[in-house]
């Protein structure tokens, strides 16, 4: 397997608890070969794809993701042999049309590329997880104040979710890429086991980690500007987290599915069993 390591787009990787590492470390550890190049550029995808038969698509949230997804089915196509393009969407994109104007630059990127991946009629499964829970607002973010009040502090009101594993996520691919054939044309939409709301998802908080943990609703505003604007992101991504919480709060992210069994044959982790399995990380 050659996995493409993109140039522009470095991400590090903080398992709860864990030491920091880089996905090229991580694959290579696992026995892949890695190439580092530039998903913008077709020469690089051209040289990843010698050879390969099944492909994955995903990038951390990036302006360039249309202008990458695009080189990356216009060369696979022309250069043809591909038994299955799996590619990284969103959730979100459900509920979305050609004019929706309510979702973020980023959402409105995967909406587009899942439209070019169709259209250059290669074998594509597209996989849309809702939020991860692997995500910083239900980590690290939790993970602060809960050691400092015993709360999760966001703005998402009475919203309801169900935040996905990337764990379970990860497996739905894994599954698909060994045998695409049979997922050719289909959509996979992956979340947990059912929906919460954040008071629910609290007191999963508080059986997973045996103390009290409640839900405080901060203003969608002042979370904004004391919260994320302080975290230093980059303006793309800074804008997507702040429409996902904005869309949380609308509650756009009350949605289930049992996509996640259907594929692997095992159920999405439950919030109680991912937080118990990273107790020390949350209590500190």
């Amino acid at each position: 397997m050659a996995v493409v390591e993109p140039v522009e787009h470095h991400v590090r990787e903080m398992p709860p608890g864990g030491a920091l590492q880089t996905p090229r470390a991580t694959m290579r550890a696992l026995g892949a070969e890695v190439v580092l190049g530039d998903l913008t550029r077709p020469e690089t995808v051209a040289a990843a794809l010698e050879g390969v038969g099944r492909m994955y698509f995903a990038m951390p949230v990036s302006p360039d993701h249309l202008l990458a997804a695009t080189v990356v089915a216009t060369v696979a196509r022309e250069r043809g042999g591909l038994a299955g393009l799996v590619g990284m969407s969103q959730m979100t994109v459900s509920q979305m049309s050609a004019t929706s104007t309510a979702e973020s630059h980023q959402q409105r990127l995967h909406w587009l590329v899942e439209q070019v991946f169709n259209w250059s009629g290669l074998p594509v499964v597209h996989i849309r997880p809702t939020s991860f829970l692997n995500n910083p607002l239900f980590t690290t973010l939790a993970a602060q104040s809960i050691r400092e009040n015993g709360t999760i502090a966001l703005p998402f009101g009475t919203g309801r979710t169900s935040p996905v594993a990337v764990d379970d996520v990860a497996r739905v691919v894994a599954t698909v890429l060994r045998d695409p054939a049979p997922h050719a044309g289909n959509v996979y939409e992956l979340t947990g086991p059912r929906t919460v709301d954040m008071t629910e998802m609290a007191e999963e908080f508080s059986k997973a980690l045996g103390r009290a943990v409640s839900y405080l609703d901060v203003p969608l505003d002042r979370w904004l500007a004391e919260v994320l604007a302080k975290a230093g992101l980059p303006p793309h991504t800074e804008q997507h987290i702040a429409t996902m919480a904005r869309l949380h709060r609308e509650n756009r992210y009350d949605r289930a599915s049992d996509d996640v069994e259907r594929v692997t044959g095992v159920p999405a982790q439950t919030i109680e069993s991912f937080v118990a399995a990273r107790r020390d990380f949350y209590l500190g």
